[in-house]
């Protein structure tokens, strides 16, 4: 036996050595350096750790196993996605042949590119989320519109810096402050794209507490910071049962792309408000939300594998999405001064920040930026209108551009 060669044939076929012999091997090194910066993000810095530390282990587990020559073996094959999406593949939206040939990470992403995972999401913050301060004040919810601002001039501004249309769509609802948003409408319209706005939408939103106050304070005056507001009134149970049923009809009829969506989402707090269903409303908010996380986040971040990351278009979405979330919170800030001069200054224009749909971080910002100024201001139910009215928001404007760009 050639003990020499046999040993020589094992470093040459491992995966250490498929790094340095596989044509574009460096690329995939640096995308495993991009995964354990990611969950050191969310270990030790705790940025979103529940979606980002399966994101970068998704990612980690593609570039691992596809890209150091495990060929059959590997666990997600991008090239099987790209023949799914060629309307010129004779494999064109063909399941089948996925199914076939299928890693175990190509069977997690079925699910978020049939838009499961997203809508399953919604289900579970519907079942999470109190619309009580929005039926208090039904105003809010032009706050929670103003904040889709910044959706839409990113989509121009990445039409200006070369991407398609749905690219750009895809791109702007990052400004929504809506991962499941962003990740649903990318899905559908730019799945080439996923794993950048991905780490992008969720990058921001766990950054929330450092970009949205210089904004906040630069947009508003002390006196206008320091408005303490009287207490809401309080909402009827019959008010939060028919609401969710109310919404679901008009929205869902006005934007049939919105059904997944908005329909889960009301579907969830139908769950939680109507009293009777309770098994299944804590079911969505902790057992459901819980799995379908892990699946949602290690399929997303099997999609960043360096062929489809390391470009020049990843710096450019990073960039459009701050921009987007900043103007979006610029978006609502603006709503909420409009309201405060036409509320003959009772209401704070903080809670117009909350327009993000990042609940319930935005709201405890808008809380945290109104104490410093009034220690005896209490924002959070308040700043909470905005905020929900934002979730429904952002499904909005995806339901919309999907129904011109899909």
């Amino acid at each position: 036996m050639d003990i020499l060669g046999t040993l020589r044939d094992l470093c040459l076929e491992s995966g250490f050595a498929a790094f340095f012999v596989t044509d574009g091997g460096w690329k995939n090194l640096i995308m495993i350096l991009i995964a354990f910066v990611l969950l050191y993000l969310g270990i030790v810095k705790k940025f979103e750790p529940l979606l980002l530390c399966g994101i970068a282990f998704g990612c980690l587990l593609s570039n691992l196993s596809y890209f150091v020559g495990l060929g059959e073996n590997a666990l997600y094959h991008p090239e099987l996605w790209e023949a799914f999406l060629d309307e010129a593949s004779p494999y064109y939206h063909s399941y089948g042949h996925i199914m076939s040939n299928a890693g175990l990470l190509d069977f997690f992403y079925i699910g978020v590119k049939a838009g499961i995972y997203p809508s399953l999401i919604f289900m579970g913050v519907g079942a999470m989320t109190d619309f009580g301060p929005l039926l208090a004040n039904p105003k809010s919810l032009l706050m929670g519109a103003s904040a889709q601002l910044g959706v839409f001039i990113a989509f121009f501004g990445a039409v200006l810096l070369g991407f398609t249309g749905p690219e750009a769509a895809s791109i702007g609802i990052i400004g929504g402050a809506d991962g499941p948003t962003a990740i649903y409408l990318t899905t559908k319209l730019a799945p080439q794209l996923l794993g950048p706005i991905a780490i992008a939408a969720y990058s921001y939103m766990a950054l929330i507490p450092l970009i949205q106050p210089p904004i906040m304070k630069l947009m508003t005056t002390d006196k206008m910071r320091k408005v303490k507001m009287e207490q809401a009134r309080e909402v009827s149970k019959t008010e939060k049962i028919v609401f969710p049923i109310v919404v679901s009809t008009f929205v869902i009829l006005l934007l049939p792309s919105t059904a997944p969506l908005v329909g889960c989402l009301m579907l969830g707090n139908l769950f939680r408000e109507c009293g009777v269903t309770d098994r299944l409303s804590d079911t969505a908010q902790n057992a459901l939300m819980n799995i379908v996380t892990i699946f949602l986040a290690t399929s997303v971040g099997a999609t960043m594998v360096a062929q489809n990351f390391l470009n020049i278009s990843t710096i450019k979405i990073i960039f459009l999405g701050l921009c987007s979330f900043a103007i979006s919170t610029v978006g609502g800030l603006l709503g909420g001064i409009v309201m405060y001069k036409t509320s003959g200054g009772r209401l704070n224009p903080l809670i117009g920040s909350a327009g993000v749909s990042a609940v319930p971080m935005a709201a405890r910002v808008s809380q945290d930026v109104g104490r410093k100024y009034n220690k005896t201001n209490f924002l959070l139910m308040h700043a909470m209108g905005p905020n929900v009215a934002g979730v429904i928001g952002s499904a909005i404007a995806a339901g919309f551009l999907l129904s011109v760009f899909g």
